[in-house]
């Protein structure tokens, strides 16, 4: 079963019990070596459904569930329990909601549920907009859960004039978060944090569930994810960590690197594995990451060996942004003239969300498909928020968030005036908006059309409500959108044949995913299709969009992780992009972090890798010139690195030779310095494309 596992992945598979680090370097195969154990778990008599295997997006989760699958057989019985940390502390939530003063029907906000609670936390205590944003003040509250803070210790450690500000909206925040029965995506952490480090008969009946714990992507774990998995293995030590240190890049949101670095710290006990032979990249293009990421202090030391030869990477200089964008595009364009390339083979990664700009107008034209990752989400539109507002109020009627996005939608005669009217009516009575609509006695006068479009509303989702019970969810849903005439809106309101088209087909879609879920759930509920949705909106793979349109992909490098591409252009490598200005102004840990995101654009790339940068850039209105960037002195060898030099000395270096790109300091790119015209040199013995 494991004979195509090398030596060190064999290892990390058959050490089943105890403390265990998988130190697991960009391309090595941990996934194999994930899937591979939980079946060596089961061959070795433990059962697959007391195995947990945590990971932090829905589609790794789903790609270890279908590996293990093929791996276990389809025929087992039972089924490892393999999820992200966010739909796992969901589970634990239903099970112990009512501990925690929850309904077990809970809803859970996205960022614009959260974004209308800021808005009103904001205007109640009277903050001019100026002195703080809501999403100034979601960001602060983020921060806080992150930590594990609650409102009345977030007020102790607030030390400006803004954090008490925020501090005292934080406070209302989770006050009308717990009026509607809901919960944001930190609470699900924090609260499952708070059940298992301060319930003991909680962590115990959850504890007691798994076995053996395996976690993915360790080096991306914040505090809340660190307290939970301790919890759940206290008593048995069963614990397999999976990560690369080398690649931890959210410190931004929360993540602590030192969890993966201490983990020997604590469980002094620990076997350590690492997993150095990489099976994505070729050799000059791990060389050149070897060398760039040895300069950061602390790190568990490990060298990504490759036996794929290739051809060198290349350092280029560019005199501008624009430049550098019309000589990264023509390139492309030419090379897309050779038998069996395609855009797709193509990424351009960069720093910031700014940088993009120029490479998009020139691939407009040059004609030359593109995608630029991290646009609107499906989730974003409209029509289809109107929708999970319309199944979420079925859900949980207390929901006053979904009922006013609703309301009126389509129209009933509830202007915004006679709105606020009914919500202040709720609010004065200490009661959700769904009683006063229902009861005349308590919604007071309102115009005929209004009492009329109220009562036909209460009507329809009523019945939906009741229909829940006896038929299916996809039928329910289809009913009530029926009902409601919610498509003869959407022919209302857009008149254009193919917008009216695109928001039409993304109501049918939403429906398709219903009945998608309740075919493949044991016991479907739409609260369960409602969670499915949700979690996945966390983390959804725009990058796939690329692929299936057939498009280079335009992504920042945080978006990168954990991809991979032929070949790959890191643009922008000045101080001030990368690294980040506001890292160069900080301490040596925030560059340590810009240089393993520096590490993580190289290691995208499987065969081919060019690094530019611009000599000048367009900052106000004006051309100033830039400073390259220091990662590009340690990537081509010209910067004396005290860490590495002992170990340089010691370590085998297959693949030093090749570095075109490594040249005096003066003379970075000098071989393939950009001109004007944006061309290259080509690598000896390639035919040159007819052009078109």
């Amino acid at each position: 079963m494991h004979a195509r596992l090398n030596p060190a992945q064999l290892e990390a598979v058959t050490t089943i019990s105890g403390p265990l680090l998988v130190l697991a370097g960009a391309g090595t195969g941990k996934t194999s070596v994930v899937t591979h154990r939980i079946a060596e778990l089961a061959r070795r008599g433990v059962r697959p459904d007391h195995i947990l295997a945590v990971t932090f997006t829905n589609k790794a989760a789903a790609e270890m569930q279908q590996r293990a699958a093929t791996l276990l057989g389809r025929q087992l019985p039972e089924r490892p329990h393999i999820s992200t940390f966010h739909s796992l502390c969901v589970r634990v939530l239903r099970r112990n909601a009512r501990v925690l003063g929850l309904p077990v029907q809970f809803a859970i906000y996205d960022r614009a549920d959260q974004e209308t609670i800021a808005r009103r936390v904001l205007r109640e205590l009277r903050v001019p907009g100026e002195h703080l944003r809501p999403s100034d003040l979601l960001s602060q509250i983020g921060r806080w859960k992150t930590l594990g803070l609650l409102p009345d210790r977030a007020a102790e450690v607030a030390g400006t004039d803004k954090d008490h500000l925020a501090a005292s909206g934080y406070r209302r925040y989770q006050g009308a978060l717990r009026a509607a029965g809901a919960v944001d995506f930190d609470d699900l952490l924090l609260l499952t944090q708070g059940l298992l480090t301060q319930q003991a008969d909680v962590r115990r009946r959850e504890a007691a569930l798994y076995t053996h714990v395996l976690i993915d992507e360790y080096q991306d774990t914040n505090q809340p994810q660190y307290q939970i998995v301790k919890a759940l293995v206290a008593g048995h030590r069963n614990l397999c960590v999976v990560g690369d240190d080398d690649q931890s890049i959210y410190g931004w949101r929360g993540a602590e690197v030192s969890h993966i670095l201490g983990f020997r710290r604590d469980w002094p006990d620990a076997k350590v594995v690492r997993l150095e032979q990489n099976y994505r990249s070729t050799a000059p293009i791990l060389e050149l990451a070897n060398r760039l990421i040895r300069f950061n202090r602390q790190r568990h030391d490990k060298v990504l060996r490759s036996d794929q030869p290739g051809e060198p990477p290349r350092i280029v200089k560019a005199p501008d942004e624009v430049a550098e964008a019309e000589s990264v595009v023509a390139e492309i364009r030419e090379r897309l003239q050779a038998p069996g390339s395609e855009p797709r083979d193509f990424a351009i990664l960069f720093r910031t969300n700014e940088q993009p700009r120029p490479f998009e107008t020139e691939l407009r034209r040059q004609q030359v498909p593109y995608i630029v990752v991290g646009g609107m989400s499906f989730f974003d539109r409209k029509e289809v928020r109107d929708v999970f507002a319309y199944l979420r109020l079925l859900v949980e009627p207390r929901d006053d968030q979904a009922l006013l996005r609703i309301v009126n939608t389509p129209p009933r005669g509830l202007g915004p005036t006679l709105t606020a009217k009914l919500m202040s009516r709720a609010v004065e009575a200490g009661k959700p908006l769904w009683e006063i609509l229902r009861d005349p006695s308590q919604r007071g006068p309102v115009p005929a059309a209004a009492a009329a479009g109220i009562r036909d509303f209460v009507a329809n989702v009523t019945t939906a409500t009741q229909q829940l019970k006896t038929d299916r969810l996809h039928d329910v849903a289809r009913n009530l959108i029926q009902h409601i005439r919610y498509r003869d809106e959407l022919v209302r309101v857009y008149p254009d044949p193919n917008e009216l088209l695109a928001r039409s087909n993304a109501v049918d879609e939403v429906l398709n995913a219903l009945a998608n879920y309740e075919r493949r759930a044991k016991r479907p509920t739409l609260t369960g299709f409602l969670d499915d949705m949700l979690l996945s909106e966390r983390d959804e793979d725009p990058a796939e969009a690329a692929r299936r349109r057939n498009a280079v992909t335009l992504l920042t490098l945080h978006s990168a992780k954990g991809l991979e591409f032929r070949e790959v252009y890191l643009v922008g490598l000045e101080d001030g992009l990368l690294p980040h200005h506001r890292a160069i102004e900080a301490d040596g840990s925030a560059i340590d972090e810009e240089r393993r995101l520096c590490y993580v654009g190289v290691t995208r790339a499987r065969e081919r890798l060019t690094v530019s940068f611009a000599a000048a850039r367009m900052k106000w209105g004006k051309s100033r010139p830039t400073k390259p960037s220091r990662f590009l002195h340690e990537l081509s060898g010209q910067a004396v690195n005290p860490r590495a030099t002992k170990s340089l000395a010691s370590e085998p270096r297959p693949v030093r030779q090749g570095i075109r790109a490594a040249r005096p300091a003066s003379a970075i790119g000098r071989p393939r310095t950009v001109g004007p015209t944006g061309t290259h040199p080509r690598p000896k013995g390639r035919r040159r494309p007819n052009a078109r």
